[in-house]
């Protein structure tokens, strides 16, 4: 007979292993421990053994997701406090999220085809270098699965904040607003953390850039749509 967890067993779960991978990864430093990479494989951990479905995981949980869209809204106060570099260099901001979207779409379009994933796995991963809050619903826009985006979210944020820290140590990218936008477009919300991390003007510029990002990328569905 199965064990069937209490309705708050994933809730407590998700906060516990937070709270706990956050206190490691302030004392050790150590990027494996922060709560991006610890709590999924701690969550993943539990919930294999116990046969949980990702359905029955979100049911319990879903207030977790909702809080995205205020915390997304909260980015506007980096883009009000940069709004005179967003003012000075709004050219280069464009073209590298412009140039950014583009090479995520077409690299996760081509990998699909690659790997002959079907359709609605194809859509899903479109969004997948965007915010969550945007990703879900432009991936229900084109037809995919708002809850297999998330997935492709979260790795693509966790790869691309370590990858980000890597990359800095070699590409001549010497201005906080060259380093925060390398994270912000291309490692959404973990990237944000992790440019933090990096400087504050860092931090500030990626949260722009992210939110920017997710935007342009929202305005951009209906072609997407035609395209895809």
């Amino acid at each position: 007979m199965t064990l069937e967890p209490m309705p708050l067993f994933w809730l407590l779960i998700t906060l516990l292993a937070y709270l706990g991978s956050r206190w490691l990864y302030r004392r050790t430093g150590r990027y494996l421990l922060s709560p991006l990479i610890l709590v999924p494989a701690v969550l993943l951990a539990i919930a294999v053994p116990l046969h949980t479905a990702y359905a029955e995981y979100a049911r319990n949980t879903h207030w977790l997701m909702t809080v995205l869209g205020p915390v997304t809204v909260a980015f506007a106060v980096p883009i009000w406090q940069q709004r005179a570099l967003l003012a000075r260099h709004w050219p280069a901001l464009t073209l590298g999220m412009l140039m950014g979207s583009a090479a995520s779409i077409g690299s996760s379009w081509g990998l699909a085809h690659l790997l002959a994933l079907d359709s609605s796995v194809s859509l899903s991963l479109v969004p997948r270098s965007i915010t969550t809050p945007f990703a879900m619903p432009l991936a229900k826009d084109l037809g995919g699965v708002p809850e297999l985006t998330a997935v492709f979210v979260m790795f693509t944020g966790v790869l691309g904040a370590m990858l980000g820290g890597v990359l800095l140590k070699y590409l001549p990218l010497r201005t906080p607003l060259a380093r925060g936008a390398l994270f912000g477009v291309g490692a959404h919300g973990a990237g944000v953390s992790r440019a933090h991390e990096v400087g504050g003007e860092e931090g500030s510029v990626a949260g722009l850039v992210m939110v920017l990002t997710g935007l342009l990328n929202l305005f951009a569905a209906p072609l997407l749509t035609l395209l895809l």
